[in-house]
């Protein structure tokens, strides 16, 4: 099984990165949950970065609030594809330094982005990278999917019904 590294620049940080956590739990998706902090813990970002492939991580998802540099360090360092949450913290410009940051790498270091405080849509599509190589976790997401449309078709009838 393939496994998604979840890391977090702080503790602040994990109410959000909560819903990737419970998101790929729920498609069976080994995980690994870290704090590495671009500013503060640099060698275990570096340690991190250099070494998840060789511990049979397949994707990263990286969340991250105000400078928000986490998610494109780890994506300079790392040959595995990086999907960066940006959070909004107590330290942000209302979110936007994160988006910002983490939406605007240079060429050659491309950090997949989700929405501000979009954790568990960075989960999916972590599992939908993971489910093009795992039929098993292939079909999670399509069952997954199937749910969110028959949601939606149960809402329809239910306002149409007034």
């Amino acid at each position: 099984m393939m496994k998604v590294a979840v890391i977090m620049g702080s503790i602040s940080d994990m109410p959000v990165m909560q819903e990737a956590i419970d998101i790929l739990k729920a498609f069976d998706i080994e995980i690994e949950v870290d704090i590495v902090s671009a500013h503060r813990t640099p060698e275990k970002l570096f340690d991190f970065s250099q070494n998840a492939h060789t511990r049979g991580i397949s994707v990263v998802i990286a969340g991250a609030g105000g400078a928000a540099h986490l998610p494109g360090m780890v994506a300079s360092m790392s040959p595995l594809p990086v999907i960066g949450v940006p959070i909004k913290s107590s330290n942000s410009i209302d979110g936007w330094d994160s988006v910002l940051s983490i939406l605007q790498m240079p060429g050659g270091v491309p950090v997949a982005t989700v929405a501000l405080n979009g954790a568990k849509n960075a989960g999916i599509l972590a599992a939908q990278i993971i489910g093009s190589h795992n039929k098993s976790v292939l079909d999670r997401i399509i069952l997954y999917k199937t749910g969110l449309k028959e949601a939606v078709n149960i809402a329809s009838e239910t306002i149409n019904k007034k």
